[in-house]
C-alpha cells in the first residue's frame, strides 16, 4: 500500500459534492482527525456561533499532527489554509450536484 504524503487536508466545494464523505474516508484510512467546520460553526437549532467562538473552536481543533478539514468558511480560512498541505476542491457539474442533493434529501427524509 502506498502512503499518502499529506497530513493536513482541506476539502471544499458546494453542497452535496461529497466533501464530508471524502474527508471521513481519508481521515479513517490515513489515521487523521476529521474536522467538520459545520459542527464547529453551528449551535443547537441552527444558530450560528459568534465569530470569536467559532474561530476559537477551530484553533482548538487544528493543532493536531494530522487532519482532514471539511468546509469552506472564509471567516476561518486564515487559520486553516496556511497549515494545509493540500486543498482539494470538489467541482462537479450542476446536474451531478443536483442529483446528489436530491438523493441525499430523499434518503434523509425517508430514514428520519
Amino acid at each position: 500500500m502506498h502512503s499518502f504524503p499529506y497530513k493536513r487536508i482541506v476539502i471544499i466545494g458546494t453542497t452535496s459534492t461529497g466533501k464530508s464523505t471524502l474527508a471521513e474516508k481519508l481521515a479513517k484510512r490515513f489515521d487523521l482527525h476529521y474536522i467538520d467546520l459545520d459542527a464547529l460553526h453551528w449551535e443547537p437549532n441552527w444558530t450560528e456561533a459568534p465569530l470569536e467562538v467559532f474561530r476559537e473552536r477551530v484553533e482548538i481543533a487544528t493543532p493536531v499532527p494530522g487532519w482532514a478539514v471539511v468546509g469552506n468558511y472564509h471567516t476561518v480560512r486564515d487559520l486553516i489554509w496556511p497549515q494545509a498541505e493540500i486543498i482539494i476542491w470538489l467541482d462537479y457539474s450542476l446536474s451531478r450536484i443536483f442529483w446528489q442533493l436530491t438523493r441525499r434529501t430523499f434518503t434523509r427524509w425517508w430514514k428520519q
